[in-house]
C-alpha cells in the first residue's frame, strides 16, 4: 500500500488555482531560492581549492589567517605532515562535509524549534556574512564556519517545504524534484562563469564577493515569494507526537537501506569538486583558439548539461508512465550510478605524462550529469515522499548527510591522489558508484517487495488536474 499521509501534517497543499506550469507557485519560490544558494555555493566550489593552493596557503600569506597555525597542527596530528595540496584538499573535504552534515541539524531545528521560514532567512543572512568574510585573509576560517552554519539552516529547511505543496500520491512530486534540481544546476552553470571571471580579472576576493551578492539575492527572492508557500504553525505548537504507523516504520527502514548507496554515489562526485580542478590544471590543455579557458568554467557545464537533460528525462518518464512502463526509483538510482561510473572512466584515458584535449572533460561533464539527473533528484524525492511529516526535515538532513560522509572519504582520497597515477585514481573512483549500481540492481526486487508501491511512480492512470 502507498505510504500513509501523516495525520499531524502541519501544512496543507497549495490550491491548484495558484499553479504555474503544472506546479504550485511555491515550488518556483523554493527552487529560485535554491538557485541563488547554489550560485553562492558553486562559486566557492569552483575557486576554493585553487585559491588555497595558488595563494592563501603559501608562505607569506597563510601566516595572516587567524587561527590557522592551530588548525594545521590539529590536522597534522590526525593525518600526519601535509604539503600545501594535501592541506587544501583536506580543508575542502572538512568544509564540504560540514556544509552537507549541518542540514541534518538545521532540519531538526525546523522540525522542533523554529518555523522553517525563519530558519531559511537566518541561514541566508549567516551565509552572506560568511561570503563577505572571505574578502579578507585573516577571517578565512571564520568565513568557512559562518558558511557551514548558514547552509545548515537554509538547506535543512528549503527542501522539506516541497512535500507540503503536494497532496499525498500526487505524481508531480517526483517531477518537482527534477525542477528543483534543474534550478540547482542553473546556479551551478552561472556560478563558475561569474565567480571564475571575476577571480581571473579582478582577483579571488572579487570572485568570492559575487557569491555573497548571490546569497543576498536568494534571501530577497524567498521573502518576496513567501506568500505562495503553505502557512506553517510554529513547531512547538504542532501538537503532541504520535506513534509511527506500520507503513511509516517500513518507509523509515527502507530509507536506511538505500542511504549507503547515496554515500557511494557522492564519494565519486565529491572528487569532481575536490581534486578534479587540480587534475585539469595539470593534465588538460585548456587553450582553445589561443584563449586560455579558466578552469572554473568547466564546472559550469554541471549546470548547462542538466538544462537540456532534465526536461528530456521528465518527458521520457511521463511517456513511460502513460504506458505503465516507467522504471521504479531503485532502477533509476542504479542507472544513475552506472552512468556516472562510466563517465568517470573517461578521465582515466588521459596518460600521466601528457595533456589531454579539453573535449574529454567536456564529454565527462555531459555524461556524468546525465547520471546525476537519474540519481540525485530521485533520491531526494524518495526521502521526501516516504518520510513521516514530523521527521521530514530531519530525514532530508540525513539524506544530505550522505554527502558529508562522502566528503570525509574524499579528503584522504585527495591525499592519495598525490601518491598514485591519475588514471589509477580515476579508475578506483569510478569503481565505487559502479559497485553501488550493480548491488542496487541485484537488491532491487527484495527492496521493492519490502518497501511496497513506489509513491513516485504512477501505476494507474493519472488523475486530471
Amino acid at each position: 500500500m502507498e505510504p500513509i499521509a501523516s495525520p499531524d501534517a502541519i501544512a496543507a497543499p497549495i490550491p491548484e488555482k495558484r499553479a504555474l506550469l503544472d506546479h504550485p507557485r511555491g515550488l518556483w519560490v523554493l527552487a529560485g531560492t535554491e538557485l541563488w544558494d547554489r550560485i553562492s555555493w558553486h562559486g566557492m566550489v569552483a575557486m576554493l581549492v585553487l585559491y588555497m593552493t595558488g595563494e592563501l596557503l603559501l608562505p607569506g600569506r597563510v601566516e595572516h589567517v587567524i587561527g590557522f597555525a592551530g588548525y594545521r597542527a590539529g590536522l597534522e596530528h590526525v593525518f600526519g605532515p601535509m604539503n600545501v595540496t594535501q592541506l587544501a584538499t583536506q580543508t575542502f573535504a572538512l568544509y564540504f562535509a560540514a556544509i552537507t552534515f549541518l542540514p541534518l541539524v538545521g532540519g531538526w531545528i525546523g522540525d522542533r524549534v523554529m518555523p522553517r521560514r525563519a530558519a531559511v532567512s537566518l541561514g541566508a543572512l549567516t551565509m552572506t556574512a560568511g561570503h563577505f568574510a572571505m574578502a579578507f585573509d585573516a577571517t578565512f576560517l571564520m568565513a568557512l564556519v559562518l558558511l557551514v552554519i548558514g547552509a545548515g539552516l537554509l538547506r535543512g529547511n528549503l527542501m522539506p517545504q516541497i512535500r507540503a505543496l503536494y497532496a499525498a500520491g500526487d505524481r508531480r512530486l517526483g517531477d518537482a524534484f527534477q525542477v528543483y534540481t534543474f534550478a540547482i544546476n542553473v546556479g551551478a552553470f552561472i556560478a563558475p562563469i561569474a565567480s571564475g571571471t571575476m577571480a581571473k580579472y579582478y582577483g579571488w576576493h572579487a570572485g568570492f564577493a559575487v557569491a555573497g551578492v548571490g546569497m543576498l539575492a536568494g534571501l530577497v527572492w524567498y521573502l518576496a515569494g513567501s506568500r505562495h508557500l503553505p502557512a506553517q504553525v510554529p513547531p512547538l505548537q504542532a501538537g503532541p507526537a504520535r506513534q509511527l504507523t506500520a507503513a511509516e516504520k517500513r518507509n523509515m527502514w527502507l530509507l536506511a537501506l538505500v542511504w549507503p548507496f547515496s554515500v557511494a554515489f557522492w564519494t565519486a562526485q565529491a572528487q569532481v569538486w575536490n581534486v578534479y580542478s587540480l587534475w585539469v590544471r595539470d593534465h588538460i590543455d585548456m587553450v582553445v583558439g589561443g584563449f586560455a579557458v579558466p578552469i572554473p568554467w568547466l564546472q559550469s557545464l554541471d549546470g548547462l548539461a542538466p538544462a537540456f537533460e532534465a526536461p528530456l528525462l521528465i518527458l521520457l518518464w511521463r511517456w513511460q508512465a502513460s504506458r505503465q512502463a516507467e522504471s521504479d526509483s531503485l532502477g533509476k538510482l542504479a542507472t544513475g550510478c552506472l552512468i556516472f561510473a562510466g563517465s568517470t572512466l573517461l578521465l582515466a584515458l588521459v596518460p600521466t605524462n601528457t595533456r589531454g584535449t579539453i573535449w574529454l572533460p567536456v564529454a565527462f561533464h555531459l555524461l556524468s550529469n546525465l547520471g546525476a539527473m537519474f540519481f540525485t533528484p530521485v533520491m531526494h524525492a524518495t526521502f521526501a515522499s516516504r518520510a513521516p511529516e514530523r521527521w521530514r526535515g530531519t530525514l532530508i538532513g540525513i539524506d544530505m548527510m550522505s554527502v558529508a560522509v562522502a566528503s570525509l572519504i574524499s579528503g584522504p582520497m585527495g591525499g592519495w591522489y598525490t601518491r598514485v597515477s591519475p588514471p589509477l585514481f580515476w579508475m578506483v573512483t569510478a569503481a565505487i558508484p559502479a559497485v553501488a549500481g550493480v548491488l542496487l540492481l541485484a537488491l532491487r526486487r527484495p527492496l521493492r517487495a519490502f518497501g511496497g508501491p513506489d509513491p513516485l511512480v504512477q501505476t494507474t492512470a493519472a488523475p486530471a488536474h
